[in-house]
Order: C-alpha cells, then sequence, then structure tokens
C-alpha cells in the first residue's frame, strides 16, 4: 500500500522541564537512541536506551498510553529517530529538543 503524496512527518520540540514532569508523572516513555559508549558516560535516569545505529521502532517496549519521546545528545539524532518511526507507521511525533546537553543546562539530575 503505497502512498504517491505520503503526508509529511513532523517532529514536535519539547523542552526538558516538560519532558522531566512528563516522565515524573509517568505521562513519557524517554528514549535514548545515542550509543551505549555515550549512554556508559552519562545518561538519562529511567531512560529505554536503543542506539540510533542499530534503530528499529518495534524495539521500543509498550508505552502503555504513555507519550513517547526520543532523547540523544544535542536534539539533532532523536528527530531522525522519530521521523524513522514515523515512515515506519508508529505515531512517535516528540523529542527532547536540546537533547542531554539541554536537560544538565536546564538543572536535571543525569546517572554517570
Amino acid at each position: 500500500m503505497s502512498d504517491v503524496h505520503p503526508r509529511a512527518n513532523e517532529v514536535r520540540n519539547l523542552g526538558p522541564e516538560e519532558v522531566a514532569k512528563g516522565i515524573a508523572e509517568g505521562r513519557v516513555l524517554l528514549i535514548d537512541v545515542r550509543e551505549p559508549n555515550e549512554v556508559a558516560v552519562e545518561s538519562y535516569p529511567d531512560a529505554v536506551v536503543i542506539p540510533l545505529s542499530s534503530f528499529d521502532p518495534a524495539q521500543i517496549p509498550d508505552p502503555a498510553g504513555k507519550e513517547v519521546v526520543f532523547a540523544c545528545r544535542s536534539g539533532r539524532r532523536s528527530v531522525t529517530a522519530s521521523l524513522a518511526a514515523q515512515d515506519q507507521g508508529f505515531p512517535y511525533d516528540s523529542h527532547l529538543a536540546g537533547g542531554i546537553i539541554g536537560w544538565k543546562a536546564a538543572g536535571l539530575p543525569t546517572k554517570t
């Protein structure tokens, strides 16, 4: 079933505070698409790691009603992951704008 004019996928930018609040309230499932060596140095608390280098949106755990939000280092790879997921029919259109750099700049905790 191919569409001659597929709708343009879009990615919503979410700020660090908004994402952190969503995680704390159980409304957000954070997917970290950075590579294992990056995650080993510093990681988001409570994120599921699915590296972009081997990204398959089918590996994302059932969000069980939560909003899936992609995250990376600066916000570039998370957009790529969201678009890839949408291309495969998943409704995951949100990412953490600014990545872990923005997360830390907002004073939010990381695991080292």
